[in-house]
């Protein structure tokens, strides 16, 4: 009887459990089945075709701004600053006397020598006389030769070490801040002063190997700086790197800018345009098409729904979008070139990509969309 009683407990819990068990499956089911076949709700995006374009020849590199002439100028020898002869920036010429140091001492060695390269001088014709009357010897006679000259190259020795007691400027150009005062000891190799020569002035930028057959020497270029955003500095290639770099692959190119108001500075940053000749066509598509990811760039195309799918109503979505990788190269502008993945006619979405995915309807309504422009525009002044 107790055995009878298990059974049909099991039996009934058997039944109670699988309907449970039963009940949950079949909403599952139910509940997956909505979700697949649920609607998709259109979004609302802007679209542009992929459009050809002819972009003058250029490349766009990062360059830095340096001096014709640059250099910190300080003292061959140690001693006093006697007497300063500029102010902090001040523009000088070439030759001009900027920092005296006290040579007293110097001079004093110097009016020593020079009094016996004199005497040896002396020496000399007397003993040429006496040469010539057969009285001493050729042997006396160079040798009273030689005393001179020696007396002679230790005074202009002398005389080197005084003017090194003298700082004068190397080149035209503008001086920085002075670093020394009067009074002060310097020594040898301490910094004076720094000296630039600014008007023209060069910078040095770097391009990939695949462009030193196409850029040579006197090729234009036009620098814009952050410090004067509304100007364009205009200038030409001076030279051209003859070897590769091997850590970075790139080669290293300089450019001559005039700078006659002395806007540009030296070690300053410069974004530079390499003009080269001729044009390229090209596919291009506005920026705000492009979605940047860690796995590459894609855009969203645009295709047609199929009038059986798009259904009877008439406001319903005509086009979806699948999402497609692209390869871009240059950017102009608003536009980027397409290098690989677009074909010219291609329509992609130009605004609401966060919201697409693929096989999303999408309703096209270009007036979300913002003009484009080719060239960027110079701030309003």
């Amino acid at each position: 009887m107790t055995t009878k009683r298990m059974l049909i407990m099991l039996v009934l819990a058997g039944v109670v459990f699988g309907a449970v068990f039963g009940m949950k499956w079949f909403g599952n089911r139910m509940m997956v089945q909505y979700l697949e076949n649920m609607p998709i709700p259109p979004a609302t995006i802007s679209a542009s075709e992929v459009k050809r374009m002819r972009w003058d020849n250029r490349l766009d590199a990062i360059g830095t701004l340096v001096a014709v002439n640059g250099a910190d100028l300080t003292t061959e020898v140690g001693g006093i600053v006697e007497a300063i002869h500029f102010e902090s920036g001040d523009r000088v010429e070439k030759g001009a006397l900027l920092v005296s140091l006290d040579s007293d001492e110097q001079r004093g060695e110097l009016e020593r020598l020079r009094a016996q390269a004199e005497l040896a001088e002396l020496n000399r014709k007397r003993r040429e006389r006496l040469y010539e009357l057969e009285v001493i010897s050729k042997a006396d006679y160079d040798a009273a030769v030689a005393e001179a000259n020696a007396a002679r190259a230790a005074a202009e020795a002398q005389a080197g070490r005084v003017a090194q007691k003298k700082i004068h400027a190397p080149f035209a150009g503008m001086l920085g801040i002075r670093r020394v005062n009067v009074g002060q000891y310097v020594a040898p190799g301490t910094p004076i002063v720094t000296l630039q020569s600014l008007n023209p002035i060069d910078i040095d930028f770097s391009l990939p190997e695949q462009y030193i057959s196409r850029v040579q020497a006197g090729f234009k270029v036009d620098v814009r700086v952050d410090a004067h955003p509304d100007r364009r500095f205009e200038g030409e290639v001076l030279a051209v790197e003859p070897r590769v770099d091997p850590a970075t692959r790139n080669f290293g190119l300089r450019a001559r800018l005039p700078n006659a108001d002395g806007l540009l500075r030296a070690g300053g940053f410069g974004r530079v345009e390499l003009q080269l000749p001729g044009e390229r066509e090209l596919l291009a598509v506005p920026r705000t098409a492009i979605e940047y990811s860690s796995y590459g760039t894609s855009v969203f195309v645009l295709q047609p729904i199929e009038p059986a799918q798009a259904g009877a109503d008439p406001s319903a979505p005509k086009d979806r979008v699948i999402q497609r990788f692209v390869r871009i190269g240059d950017s102009r502008g608003d536009f980027v070139e397409v290098l690989q993945g677009l074909q010219p006619g291609d329509r992609v979405a130009t605004s609401g990509l966060m919201k697409l995915r693929n096989h999303t309807p999408v309703i096209v309504n270009n007036d979300l969309e913002p003009a484009a422009q080719l060239e960027p525009q110079p701030p309003q002044t």
